[in-house]
């Protein structure tokens, strides 16, 4: 008696361990479909997009308290909250390290006015252009001898850092292409009789001659059009690249895109 009790004592303890171990891969599967569940969820909680806030009216601090606001900003959140993002965060960074943060995977995506080009499209890839732009040349109001782009051989140009003015102002014969920060300390530059003139987007010059810059400031020439902007995102990003393009036709074909437009570019405003 005593030994079938010892081996039954010893049966049970082995169905016991066995129940046990069958457990715990139960357990380990469940485990393993409870994230694969989760992942896509956890996908949509946070957009994070990178930005250079000097370039109004597309991104520029709202002169209260600090806060990033623009025709780029509102529409990279609505774009965000079309995809399903619970949160969208921006953050500030030089135009020039812009698509390093998006290759080093720091961001999501960017949006700075950024025109789509060809050396651009080697290192990132770009959404559906979402506004068309140009390039455009001012000088101090009391210049005469300025009258076009053809007219800078030889002169001193202020230009943003790493953008397409930058580009252009280097095929000028002669010129001597100073590169800043930032468009507005280029223009504080031209203000002080520093560069001879200024080379950055249409729509950024013209809003700077709109809000302030027409007292000491002028435009010359035609304005060099062509240019297309675009949202900056991951080479190995296709989800996020192929969520930003539908979300933007929905906004597009809704009329969302076209009232984010009227608020920044009303010739009310």
């Amino acid at each position: 008696m005593g030994k079938w009790k010892k081996t039954a004592g010893l049966i049970g303890a082995m169905l016991v361990a066995a129940s046990m171990v069958m457990a715990g891969c139960g357990s380990k599967d469940t485990g393993k479909k409870e994230t694969a569940a989760k992942s896509p969820a956890a996908a949509k909680e946070e957009l994070i997009v990178g930005t250079e806030p000097s370039f109004a009216p597309f991104e520029f601090p709202d002169g209260k308290d600090g806060k990033i606001i623009g025709f780029d900003i509102d529409l990279i959140n609505a774009i965000g909250k079309k995809m399903g993002y619970k949160k969208i965060t921006i953050k500030s960074m030089g135009f020039d390290a812009l698509i390093p943060a998006i290759n080093s995977g720091n961001i999501d995506a960017a949006i700075a006015g950024m025109s789509i080009t060809d050396a651009r499209k080697k290192q990132v890839n770009f959404s559906d252009p979402y506004y068309d732009s140009g390039l455009m040349a001012i000088v101090r109001k009391d210049n005469d001898t300025i009258h076009s782009l053809a007219d800078l051989k030889g002169k001193k140009i202020g230009v943003q850092l790493g953008t397409t003015g930058a580009m252009e102002a280097e095929k000028i014969e002669g010129a001597k292409v100073t590169n800043f920060d930032t468009s507005d300390l280029a223009c504080i530059e031209l203000q002080n009789g520093n560069v001879d003139a200024v080379i950055s987007d249409l729509p950024v010059l013209q809003y700077f001659l709109k809000q302030k810059g027409s007292s000491y400031a002028k435009a010359v020439g035609e304005p060099k059009k062509g240019d297309h902007y675009g949202i900056a995102v991951a080479k190995d990003k296709k989800d996020v690249l192929d969520g930003i393009n539908k979300a933007m036709k929905e906004l597009k074909d809704s009329g969302e895109y076209q009232k984010i437009y009227d608020k920044w570019f009303s010739e009310s405003k």
